[in-house]
């Protein structure tokens, strides 16, 4: 599996790479995908090669979910205090309406339908 990782662009070394810094790295990578960039501009890295131009909102959304990951491998977080640790809700504990909030908006519609509380799963 190949984890994106936030990284923000510090400098340009000609016409196809990037020093871009993220998550207490420095990196040389490849931005031929991504088309030109700027100092200052956020990309997700996939193995030293950019994939994606994202905004510095999204950066944050993805550094949150990978501190949640990097906490519950390390064993600091458990579901019961995750939610305090991380600032925002895990998606057991999120709306549909928050749910879709997440998905891209090439995705489609997230339809999620749950029961009446109290009610049986089928």
């Amino acid at each position: 599996m190949c984890i994106g990782t936030p990284m923000q662009v510090r400098s340009i070394e000609g016409s196809r790479h990037a020093v871009c810094e993220g998550r207490g790295q420095q990196r040389k990578v490849n931005t031929a995908l991504v088309g030109e960039v700027r100092p200052g501009d956020w990309l997700l890295i996939f193995m030293d090669d950019a994939r994606e131009a994202i905004t510095a909102d999204r950066a944050a959304e993805v550094n949150a979910a990978l501190d949640l990951v990097e906490g519950a491998m390390s064993g600091l977080l458990s579901p019961a205090n995750a939610q305090d640790d991380t600032g925002f809700a895990l998606p057991s504990q999120m709306s549909a309406e928050q749910m879709k909030a997440l998905t891209s908006p090439h995705a489609p519609p997230l339809h999620v339908s749950l029961p009446p509380e109290g009610a049986e799963s089928p």
